[in-house]
């Protein structure tokens, strides 16, 4: 069985590919994943979603296309 890995999308991603990498990796919509992180972001008030994303961004890796 081989392993998922999380990686931060190449080709579904808006800004950093968080959100496209996380909806490849659950199998589900990214734009589902975008709608559920917009809602966090608004009800804890911006800030802290702002900073998850940063975070996340520099602790997901990019995936490495193999030529």
């Amino acid at each position: 069985m081989e392993t998922k890995k999380l990686y931060r999308s190449d080709t579904n991603k808006v800004f950093a590919g968080i959100c496209g990498g996380l909806g490849e990796y659950f199998e589900v919509d990214p734009i589902i994943i975008r709608l559920f992180w917009m809602l966090i972001v608004v009800l804890s008030g911006v800030f802290p979603g702002i900073i998850a994303y940063i975070l996340a961004l520099f602790i997901v890796p990019k995936r490495i296309a193999a030529h």
